[in-house]
């Protein structure tokens, strides 16, 4: 319980760096480009239907346009996020995720990409961090790219998936990225906890930037509330989705 004054123990529940700080940070010039793969297949790892999107989104665009095949894998449904919802069950919200995947793909530009569903039930991938890691084996054989959620992450469904994409990957030869996603709410601009040493920068045509809102604004039920109750309450504010909006994705590499 948190008292008067205080930030709740998650970080993700506290209030998080605004993103004008980040705005504001003299670091960006420092990260090196990344050029992505313009050959071949890229798999995209999430842990719930809308991380691909968030962290990735502006890439999946350019990997699209440039003739890529792709692959995303949602290893859970994001059947939870809502909980204390009355008015969507976690079946219900499954099925609406599944549909907003496949509306925000097509947003980027990427409605053939192939989507894989592992089914395994949101707030439990860490329980079954072996499995996924066996299925993105299988999924990422003759692939060119992986990218997946950043295992420091402060999510743990973020960070075991992360973790299977990346003893997948090692398994089979393939490159891997990690992208951040709550990162930009926990940490701030020179944060030790971040290894900017490993971070570089994907820039984002303006193009790329505007597929990639259109795509955020398909995952209505994440950016709306889902009625007026608390437990309805959007799970992407607009605070939280500016972090995703920049001329620049990071990934780490």
């Amino acid at each position: 319980m948190t008292t008067q004054g205080q930030e709740p123990a998650d970080p993700i529940q506290a209030r998080g760096t605004d993103e004008s700080e980040w705005q504001d940070w003299a670091g960006w010039n420092a990260l090196p480009e990344f050029t992505l793969p313009t050959m071949g297949r890229a798999v995209v790892v999430a842990a719930h239907p809308d991380d691909e999107v968030l962290g990735f989104g502006g890439s999946i665009s350019l990997l699209a346009a440039a003739g890529m095949d792709l692959t995303v894998v949602s290893v859970t449904d994001g059947e939870r996020s809502h909980p204390h919802s009355r008015v969507e069950t976690p079946e219900s919200l499954a099925r609406i995720r599944s549909k907003e995947t496949r509306a925000a793909l097509a947003e980027l530009g990427a409605a053939e990409a192939e989507i894989i569903r592992l089914h395994v039930p949101d707030t439990e991938v860490a329980d079954h961090e072996n499995q996924v890691a066996t299925a993105l084996t299988e999924v990422l054989t003759g692939a060119t790219l992986c990218a997946a959620p950043w295992t420091g992450d402060i999510h743990a469904d973020h960070e075991a998936a992360g973790r299977a994409a990346l003893t997948a990957s090692g398994a089979v030869g393939v490159s891997y990225l990690h992208y951040p996603v709550w990162m930009w709410h926990w940490a701030r601009p020179d944060d030790p906890r971040v290894p900017w040493t490993k971070a570089a920068r994907i820039v984002l045509p303006h193009t790329a930037l505007e597929r990639k809102a259109a795509a955020i604004s398909r995952f209505t039920s994440q950016v709306s509330p889902l009625g007026p109750e608390p437990g309805d309450a959007a799970i992407l504010p607009p605070e939280e989705i500016a972090h995703h909006l920049r001329a620049a994705e990071v990934v780490f590499r």
